[in-house]
This record gives structure tokens, sequence and C-alpha cells, in this order.
């Protein structure tokens, strides 16, 4: 799956606003997403946002427009979610679902690195 670019450009200009915080963009999950110091913060699917948050908050963002949980291959991902366009096309809800994202960031903890199968 691509990227939407002008949905990618908005949240890289979001974030590039963010002095205190060091982002890489990087492919992944079919899209492009947006590693915050280190952990994977937010992705651009398509047309859809990928979001990380406190998976503890499932139940009181799944009442928001546009939420969808996460599922993959058949398997759900708790503390992920995807974001249709009329979740985030107002700007307050853009930045709701940025900051979010960031806000949780800062305590996600770091995915655990693969070591490449040996040949």
């Amino acid at each position: 799956m691509s990227y939407d670019n002008p949905l990618a450009a908005r949240v890289h200009d979001y974030l590039s606003q963010k002095e205190e915080i060091r982002v890489v963009e990087k492919k992944m999950f079919g899209g492009l997403a947006f590693m915050v110091n280190g952990k994977m913060c937010i992705n651009v699917s398509g047309n859809r946002l990928m979001c990380r948050f406190d998976p503890a908050l499932t139940e009181q963002l799944s009442h928001r427009q546009g939420f969808n949980p996460m599922v993959m291959k058949g398997k759900s991902y708790k503390g992920y979610c995807y974001v249709t366009p009329e979740g985030y096309l107002g700007e307050g809800d853009f930045s709701f679902w940025i900051e979010l994202c960031l806000s949780y960031n800062k305590d996600a903890p770091i995915a655990k690195q693969r070591n490449p199968k040996q040949r």
C-alpha cells in the first residue's frame, strides 16, 4: 500500500515545528512512519493515520470519529489504531491525534530489535 503524500507532508510539517523532538521518516507497515526519538510514533498508511497511543485509552478513543482498531493479518494491536479522513481533516482533530501520539511516545517502550537470521 502506498501513502498519501499530502497527508505525509502535513504530518511532517506539524512535527517539524516541535524543536524538542528528533524525527526520522522510515517506510514501514506499507506506509511512511514517523519515528520520534527512536520510536514509531505515527504512520501514514494510504489516506489514514496509524496512531500509537496508551492502550488504556482505547475505550475512550474508540468513540471518536474516524477511529478504527488496528488489525493486521487477523491480529488486533493494542495501543494502535487507524484514523480515517473524517477523523483528522479538521485542524483541531488532526492536532489531537498527533499530540496523543507524541504524549505516549515519551513513555512508549522501544521495539525489540530482531537479530538478522544467520545464513
